[in-house]
């Protein structure tokens, strides 16, 4: 139709402006998750352009940091943490340090996307607002010597064992919805997991908050950070859920709706700081905040990957000025309540 289109007029096309950071989530409480450098080692056993691809056809906005790359975040905390994330390392051991930040992974997936046909601005701003400022490497050699540092080892198939020589075999908790960004990164997830040589498999279940709350689970699709909801540059929301208070043993539901059961003394100083700093002195507010990014990237509790999208199309054949992505007066949901605060601003055609 000539008269259809998407909320975005080309490539990506999609709703990209919701303040929610998906991704994964992991079970510190359940080992081998409980240790740093497991964890790191599946985020570098990850491909990011393979990884946006299969979850959503590239479409992805991408944050290396647990908040979204939009609203004030980008200016407040992912440009001015851009150094840090470059300076920062890991140890793989023997002495050796990797820094696993990469900031080239936005203009790789925008090449990608741009080779299978899509066709969208290539200017500086337009990769930055539509595939984010940087991720992380695809280091699967590094990868391997964290798993061979802490005790794991490979079988004669090439597959991955743990310490005590069992397979090692992963779980994702994910939900029954497989359109859902809870599915769609677990599906990305055990895809690359798989290459790697671990046998990772999607666990589908409509009981995912009640599994997740007690701790039956090794990795979920739950979001790796709580939403900080677009309001200001105050992330107590999102450190917060981080705050040992709130931690139950496994079998015990926990009070927080963040499930990874992770914290460190140094969380909870952070959170305790910025709970006693003025809302309203956004510069302090900000430095406490990058403490606590700085804090979530180090330990990697959970991954974030790229921020929610949504998939809204309309016909302008009887009616124009829908809410797109050039003029987003309103939410562009007709499903959502505020719909009704749209509907005054819609145009006639005269059809």
């Amino acid at each position: 139709s000539d008269t259809s289109r998407a909320y975005q007029p080309t490539f990506p096309y999609v709703v990209n402006n919701d303040p929610c950071i998906t991704g994964i989530l992991f079970n510190t409480a359940r080992p081998p998750f409980d240790n740093v450098d497991v964890r790191w080692a599946l985020v570098l056993a990850i491909d990011i352009v393979e990884y946006t691809s299969i979850a959503v056809d590239s479409a992805g906005t991408l944050s290396p940091v647990h908040v979204p790359h939009l609203g004030p975040y980008p200016a407040d905390y992912i440009r001015p943490m851009q150094d840090w994330l470059k300076s920062f390392t890991i140890d793989v051991g023997d002495g050796e340090t990797f820094a696993p930040y990469d900031p080239t992974a936005p203009q790789r997936i925008a090449e990608y996307a741009r080779s299978r046909g899509y066709v969208f601005p290539e200017d500086a701003a337009f990769i930055e607002q539509a595939f984010g400022l940087g991720w992380y490497k695809f280091a699967p050699e590094i990868a391997e010597k964290l798993l061979v540092k802490n005790g794991f080892s490979k079988d004669e198939d090439g597959k991955w064992l743990l310490p005590d020589g069992s397979p090692w075999k992963i779980s994702f908790l994910t939900e029954t919805t497989l359109s859902g960004m809870n599915a769609r990164n677990a599906a990305a997830a055990v895809q690359q997991w798989k290459k790697f040589g671990i046998d990772a498999e999607m666990y589908l279940t409509e009981n995912g908050d009640g599994l997740g709350a007690t701790g039956d689970f090794d990795v979920s699709g739950a979001w790796p950070a709580q939403e900080p909801w677009g309001a200001g540059p105050d992330l107590y929301r999102v450190l917060d859920d981080w705050n040992s208070a709130y931690i139950k043993p496994v079998g015990e539901r926990t009070q927080s709706s963040y499930h990874s059961r992770w914290s460190s003394p140094e969380m909870d100083d952070i959170i305790k700081r910025l709970r006693e700093t003025d809302p309203f002195d956004t510069e302090a507010v900000i430095a406490v905040g990058i403490d606590g990014l700085k804090e979530a990237v180090t330990n990697m509790p959970g991954i974030p990957t790229y921020g929610y999208i949504g998939f809204v199309g309309w016909d302008e054949y009887y009616w124009t000025n829908w809410p797109g992505s050039e003029n987003p007066y309103c939410e562009p949901y007709t499903h959502w309540p505020n719909f009704k605060y749209m509907t005054p601003f819609l145009e006639p055609t005269g059809r």
